[in-house]
């Protein structure tokens, strides 16, 4: 008989048995999942045995690297969380890096492993590594499924720990004898959660810092693009008349064309921005995270008052003291103080509110960060300069198609010139930075989006570190676009080495035909001649349907210097 005993009354049952792997199924379905980006093994062959019978489409990849990057693009783009599998093992120790890239830069992703029978674990077995203890300091929870009937309640959590704030990765392990035993518990159904406000007093201290400051400025950080508070974040902005940036993952959530925003912060002393922020005596920081920018670049001297707006507590740090903290909703914050700015302006009609003014210093920052992309987009030198490709790359794209830059030189040049106008269309990868995400990352996109143009910009490193996964691209018929900076080098390692030893090592390396290397894969290559044929080509691109294209363009990198050392002049 298809009976179980020992059941709490508490549980919800299905009137039948099933086997694990199925509830898992179940339970991820209940959660919402799409897609799961992953490869198969012998350990998880139940689990994707159960998938054939599921709506959840399986992305099958060529490295479980790529599969972490896929799951961390959808958990950035998506409201959901992103979900990858591994078999057990090498396939396991795969995923590592994906996710460690994933949990720093705040995505939602699950990662699920199989694993070998629990009756060995104990015990040297084949390919047997403990994979919760691998996982346990790049995750946010984890956890190895032992009892069929704890799998709901497993999953359920694995989502919500990664969906709290601060968001983040989980991974869940299922021993390949649990996923054969059986079950009847229902999945747990989501529970609707709305966050907290503000305390009053907090709202009124941090009105009166923005009224007492002469040159206060915003800055936007990764929090607001995870939880969509942009349109509060321009409101507030454009209300107060305060000058704001933003740094690397937060590009998009006050657009590049607002007049006061002086754009993206973050590459230490070769910002124009951070000329401002070290003018400025008041610093309203949302959804900052620490991780991406040290405090210590731009409050070094510990002269600036800081109020932190957040989902979460400020990290304890000697160079980020906020003088108002304020750990709440995030839109609910800014409404909250937008509307105590307003009480203050009626019952005093002569203070300084909205800020009118717009400092000269900042005024100039502003007008030398726009020219400084303008000047370049005419010329025709070759190899191209980045700031050429860049421009490019922005006229060829609309408003709300994607970029997907990699790690490497390109990255600081993409989040220095590249404009930006809708959240979460220029992903950069900027807390563990690891090479390799763009192409994996838009194959994730284009599936998210295909009716967008999604475009990889990637070094040459970077690129033949995924390049497996243009047959996946291809296989799919996605037409994601790969602009490949070509220089022969790992070109950032290059101009640090350079700039503190006068000299490099082991940087250099030979390239493939990419033209013949996208055309065996199935997809369309282009090697560019000149700065001249770039647009082009780009525009040629675009036309695909279902075929990946990869463009090949040689870059003059002798401008990187202004990486490190940015004139405000240059």
């Amino acid at each position: 008989m298809n009976q179980k005993v020992d059941i709490p009354d508490s549980f919800t049952l299905y009137n039948k048995l099933m086997k694990s792997s199925d509830l898992l199924v179940k339970c991820l379905e209940n959660e919402g999942v799409e897609y799961i980006f992953g490869l198969p093994g012998e350990e998880n062959s139940d689990f994707c045995l159960s998938l054939l019978n599921s709506k959840i489409q399986f992305i099958l990849v060529r490295h479980e690297q790529s599969a972490a990057f896929m799951a961390d693009v959808y958990g950035r783009i998506t409201p959901k969380v992103g979900v990858c599998l591994a078999t057990l093992g090498p396939g396991a120790t795969n995923l590592t890096t994906g996710i460690a890239n994933a949990n720093m830069d705040r995505s939602r992703v699950l990662a699920i492993t199989g694993q070998t029978d629990s009756h060995l674990l104990h015990k040297e077995s084949h390919q047997n590594m403990d994979a919760i203890t691998l996982f346990k300091p790049i995750t946010k929870w984890n956890w190895s499924i032992r009892n069929s009937d704890n799998i709901p309640e497993i999953v359920r959590r694995a989502f919500k720990i990664s969906l709290e704030e601060k968001n983040g990765a989980t991974h869940i392990e299922l021993p390949q004898d649990i996923a054969k035993k059986e079950s009847n518990i229902l999945p747990i159904r989501q529970s609707l959660t709305i966050r907290s406000k503000p305390h009053p007093s907090l709202v009124n201290l941090a009105a009166k810092l923005i009224l007492d400051s002469k040159k206060p400025l915003i800055l936007v950080g990764n929090g607001c693009i995870r939880e969509n508070a942009s349109a509060h974040i321009r409101q507030f902005a454009e209300k107060t008349g305060i000058c704001s940036m933003n740094t690397f993952m937060a590009k998009g959530v006050i657009s590049d064309k607002s007049e006061r925003h002086l754009q993206t912060i973050g590459i230490k002393q070769a910002d124009h921005a951070l000329i401002a922020m070290k003018d400025a005596d008041l610093v309203i920081a949302i959804g900052y995270d620490l991780v991406e920018y040290s405090p210590k670049h731009w409050n070094r001297d510990l002269s600036k008052k800081i109020i932190h707006i957040d989902f979460t507590t400020a990290e304890i740090d000697t160079y980020y003291p906020p003088d108002v903290e304020i750990d709440a909703d995030v839109e609910y914050t800014i409404d909250a103080i937008l509307e105590e700015l307003e009480k203050e302006k009626k019952e005093n009609p002569s203070i300084d509110y909205p800020k009118k003014e717009f400092p000269e210093l900042f005024k100039k920052i502003k007008q030398q960060v726009v020219d400084r992309v303008e000047r370049h987009k005419n010329h025709t030198t070759y190899p191209i300069e980045p700031e050429k490709l860049v421009t490019d790359v922005r006229a060829a794209l609309d408003d709300n198609d994607i970029v997907l830059s990699d790690v490497g030189a390109h990255k600081m040049w993409i989040a220095k010139t590249y404009n930006t106008y809708v959240p979460n269309t220029c992903l950069i990868p900027n807390g563990f930075c690891s090479m390799g995400f763009s192409v994996p990352g838009a194959i994730a996109a284009q599936l998210v989006y295909p009716q967008r143009n999604v475009v990889a910009m990637c070094g040459d490193g970077a690129f033949l570190m995924s390049v497996h996964e243009i047959e996946t691209a291809a296989r799919l018929n996605l037409p994601i676009i790969i602009v490949v900076w070509v220089d022969g080098g790992y070109g950032l390692i290059s101009l640090k080495e350079m700039d503190e030893y006068g000299k490099d090592a082991y940087t250099r390396f030979n390239n493939p035909d990419f033209v013949k290397l996208a055309e065996s894969f199935g997809a369309i290559g282009y090697k560019v001649q000149s700065s001249e044929e770039f647009p082009k080509i780009l525009e040629e691109a675009k036309k695909s349907k279902d075929k990946p294209v990869i463009i090949a363009v040689d870059v003059d990198y002798s401008r990187n210097k202004l990486l490190l050392h940015d004139d405000f002049e240059n």
